[in-house]
């Protein structure tokens, strides 16, 4: 497989890599002329080509072929509980790698971390950072929508409007595996933080239609349980 990079756009028979992008791909990557490359815009349409001239913050890429990425019929979203340290853009990192289309931060009650106004912009920031190396990485060709910080109010409304919702929490009484997932439209994966889910909000969760599911006999952290429900959503959209 082609190693990935992203650019602001991909038109016209030539692309170029510019500034962080290019300087990673000639001084970290080491590209040099005559390698093949591919080059994605992160949304979904992505090109591979040539690579014709390298300089420190310029690389230029001659077109050979381009394509579309076809959108998915079944959306999958993940409700992430803000978490402390690093465990957060963990749970990002594997998020994206597993193939999730968007991710909520979500301000949980017992949610140790918290963004107040100063810091939600710098999170968002972080969380997008990570979800978009982590796609190169992956060799992802669209990077997930990273949304801004959700409160529970918020996150019950998409719960609503999600075509199947699900909160993982060791007291449920249904195993992911046997929930009926549509083929078509959203699901909705809600994962708490540390601390687990607030009796109060998972009592909201319940009113409001969501299924509240287990993942097997253990407990997972939170970094790694919604990766692994993601994951068992995303491999129905291949049969």
């Amino acid at each position: 497989m082609l190693p990935l990079f992203l650019a602001d756009t991909v038109a016209g028979p030539k692309v170029v890599l510019e500034g962080e992008e290019a300087r990673h791909a000639a001084s970290v990557e080491r590209l040099r002329v005559g390698e093949r490359i591919r080059v994605s815009d992160g949304v979904g349409e992505y090109v591979d080509g040539v690579v014709t001239a390298v300089a420190k913050f310029r690389v230029a890429i001659s077109v050979e072929s381009r394509a579309l990425l076809p959108p998915n019929d079944l959306k999958v979203v993940v409700a992430q509980a803000l978490a402390k340290g690093d465990s957060s853009t963990v749970a990002v990192e594997l998020l994206t790698e597993v193939g999730v289309d968007e991710i909520l931060p979500w301000s949980a009650l017992r949610s140790i971390a918290k963004w107040d106004d100063e810091k939600k912009n710098k999170g968002v920031a972080r969380w997008m950072s990570v979800a978009r190396e982590a796609s190169k990485q992956s060799r992802r060709i669209a990077i997930p929508k990273i949304d801004q910080l959700n409160s529970t109010k918020e996150l019950i409304a998409r719960i609503v409007a999600a075509d199947c919702a699900i909160v993982l929490h060791e007291s449920g009484q249904e195993p992911i595996g046997k929930i009926t997932i549509p083929s078509k439209g959203e699901v909705l994966l809600v994962v708490g933080p540390e601390g687990g889910i607030d009796e109060s909000e998972l009592e909201l969760f319940k009113a409001s239609g969501a299924h509240i599911a287990v993942l097997g006999p253990t407990v997972l952290r939170s970094a790694h349980a919604g990766c692994v429900a993601a994951a068992l959503i995303v491999s129905r959209r291949w049969g």
